[in-house]
């Protein structure tokens, strides 16, 4: 019986040798312990099938080591065979049954008998430790089972939760996954959820209808469509953009793009694609080319309406010189006068041009809009005639921005002349402030400052998309030749993005038109707005002054109009010409210069000089382009427009020269006073 051992204890070497030659047959493995407490030591780290146990033993005698091997956990249940050649009477059999022995066996042992005995128990031995083992396996098969089990559950669950997300993901993102067949009309074969989001439709309406997704494209871009996926199954991919009908009606530009899915056991080959919501991308990409062709626009016109100002300067000038010595010869006038108009006209185109470029001259001061809005609407309604019902909604909190009122005026008449127009049978103009807006909304620029929203409201024909796309370019307009310049609107964006705000238009064709424009705010408080002065007499002086231009027209028109003041001019073509007559210590009271001018140096940056090598000069400018780099600051040097008049040059010098020489006076009288 292999794997079993059989543990014999025996102080007398022949009976243990006795012992075991009987039991060598079994197969066993046989241990021999001299006395009790060896057999112990033993018991520590050996298991045994049978005890063979002599009860006659020096010392520690068989029943004290059966006691004490019962009383181990380990070795309680191995069975005991004692041996014994003394007590064979009933008491000491009953004292040896009651220690815990399984038999008693007599010396001189009995070959036959005790191989017999041991045999039984140990197949017992074997049998207990097979069903020891067999529990113990089965114990084990259970722990794997329920180990895989749930390592199952939470695989299971894992995926759950995996295709939970996926579908979340999915759900959330803002791109369509897809799949069409190869032959026309390309039907859907699968679309994830996320349509609905951006169509408004189930996807299973693209499913169930074959025709659905190409029937819903914009008839102008159905060609390209069907010719991308057509070439898809030549090139094995495919890209396109196009316009898609959603369910509330409104068009949305879809892109659209996707690869050829490899053969697969010669099944129905497919198109593997995306969709992605590009409307806002391709709004976002025409603002600003948009954007870039204003302002190409902008600089080109800028360029043009300053050359353009130089010669108007020289026009008006000469035709007001003379027709002040034309005396009274009246065809003269008339033919002076008709010069003079058609000039006047063309100063007013090269304003509105500066004004959409952005580079007129600006008086800006801090307006309640509210009470602005209030005083011009009379002049806007004489404007737009009574068969349009204007009105007007003021905000419940002041509203005020930082601007120049006289263009804000001239930007809101544009606004209402154009609705005018565009309700020849009447209509409804509508003017609100937005009491949100001016409350702190941020600006979509991110500069965080607060915008209010000027909205100006019209119930006539409206715009189509492409009148809209080039509603703010100069000289665009639908009316006839003849009844506007195409000036107006651009002259409304030029003058909202040069006040740091932003003009925005809606328009439908038959359902009006909506004109937004963004302004500032600004906490300062309001300032009084002075009354143009009336056109005095033109008065000159003896004083001398430095004119500095680099337009040898425009100088010797200047020149000769100062002369005929009575003023004494001294004359520079450019910076550096003028900052030696400067340094050269003749006398100069006032420096009158142009702020563009060759040679690097401008009009400003003369200004600033010539105040530091001469603190007492006085300083006038003049432009009729600022130009990108020429920003001035309307309270540093008084500023006079190209083209300016006559009258208007005289008593801006006139004032300056008069504010210098009483500045002197006063130092004078303080001096004499000391």
């Amino acid at each position: 019986m292999p794997g079993a051992q059989i543990l014999i204890v025996d102080d007398d070497e022949r009976n243990a040798f006795a012992a075991s030659q009987a039991l060598e047959s079994l197969g066993c493995d046989l241990v021999i312990a001299r006395s009790g407490e060896e057999a112990l030591r033993l018991l520590l780290t050996e298991e045994f099938a049978v005890i063979l146990l002599d009860l006659h033993m020096p010392g520690m005698d068989g029943y004290e080591t059966a006691a004490l091997i019962r009383q181990r956990r380990r070795t309680r249940d191995t069975p005991i065979v004692f041996l014994t050649a003394v007590f064979r009477d009933e008491a000491h059999l009953f004292q040896a049954y009651s220690a815990g022995a399984v038999d008693v066996v007599f010396k001189p042992v009995d070959p036959f008998i005790l191989r017999s005995k041991v045999s039984v128990l140990v197949d017992l031995h074997l049998k207990t430790l097979e069903v020891r083992r067999q529990a113990e396996e089965s114990r084990r098969l259970l722990e794997e089972n329920v180990r895989v089990g749930n390592e199952k559950a939470a695989a299971e669950q894992a995926l759950r939760q995996a295709r939970a997300r996926q579908e979340a993901i999915l759900q959330s993102l803002p791109i369509v996954f897809h799949s069409r067949a190869v032959a026309p009309n390309y039907p859907a074969l699968f679309v994830s959820d996320s349509v609905k989001t951006i169509t408004g439709f189930e996807p299973t309406r693209f499913i169930e209808e074959p025709e659905f997704g190409l029937a819903r494209v914009h008839p102008d871009d159905r060609p390209a469509v069907e010719a991308a996926l057509a070439g898809a199954v030549e090139t094995g991919a495919y890209v396109c953009e196009y316009r898609w009908r959603c369910a509330d009606g409104s068009y949305r530009t879809l892109l659209d793009q996707g690869v050829l899915a490899p053969e697969a056991g010669g099944g129905q080959r497919e198109i593997f694609g995306t969709l992605v919501d590009s409307t806002e991308r391709r709004s976002l990409e025409e603002q600003l080319a948009q954007a870039r062709k204003m302002e190409a626009v902008g600089q080109l016109t800028g360029g043009v309406a300053h050359d353009f100002n130089n010669l108007l300067t020289v026009i008006l000038g000469n035709a007001d010189l003379l027709l002040r010595r034309a005396g009274d010869d009246e065809r003269l006038h008339r033919q002076l006068s008709a010069v003079r108009h058609a000039a006047e006209r063309g100063r007013s185109l090269t304003r509105q041009l500066l004004a959409f470029s952005r580079r007129q001259h600006l008086c800006p001061v801090i307006v309640e809009l509210n009470d602005l809005i209030r005083e011009f609407m009379p002049l806007m309604q004489q404007a737009v005639g009574d068969a349009v019902t204007l009105s007007a909604e003021s905000s419940a909190v002041p509203v005020r921005v930082h601007v120049d009122p006289a263009h804000l005026e001239t930007a809101l008449l544009n606004l209402a002349v154009n609705a005018r127009d565009a309700m020849p049978s009447g209509g409804e103009l509508t003017i609100r402030l937005h009491p949100e807006t001016a409350a702190g909304a941020p600006r979509p620029d991110g500069k965080g400052a607060s915008l209010v929203r000027i909205e100006v409201r019209d119930t006539g024909s409206g715009m189509s998309r492409e009148v809209m796309e080039r509603v703010f370019e100069p000289f665009f307009t639908t009316k006839e030749v003849g009844k506007g310049s195409g000036l107006g609107l651009s002259q409304v964006y030029g003058f909202v993005r040069q006040s740091g705000g932003h003009v925005t238009a809606a328009s439908e064709e038959g359902q009006g038109s909506t004109f937004n424009l963004f302004l500032p705010l600004t906490e300062q408080k309001v300032e009084a707005r002075e009354p143009a002065a009336a056109q005095a007499a033109m008065v000159g002086g003896r004083e001398r002054l430095l004119v500095v231009e680099d337009d040898p027209a425009v100088l010797a028109l200047t020149v000769d109009l100062l002369t005929g003041l009575g003023y004494r001019c001294t004359t520079a073509g450019d910076a550096a010409a003028a900052l030696d007559k400067l340094k050269s210590g003749i006398r100069i009271d006032l420096l009158f210069s142009d702020v563009v001018m060759p040679g690097g140096v401008n009009g400003i940056e003369l200004a600033r000089q010539a105040r530091a090598l001469r603190p007492e000069i006085g300083i006038v400018l003049t432009s009729g382009y600022m130009g990108e780099n020429a920003a001035i600051s309307g309270s540093e040097f008084p500023l006079i427009d190209k083209p300016y008049e006559g009258a208007a040059l005289a008593a801006m010098l006139r004032e300056t020269l008069d504010a210098l020489a009483g500045g002197e006076i006063r130092m004078a009288r303080a001096e004499a006073a000391q």
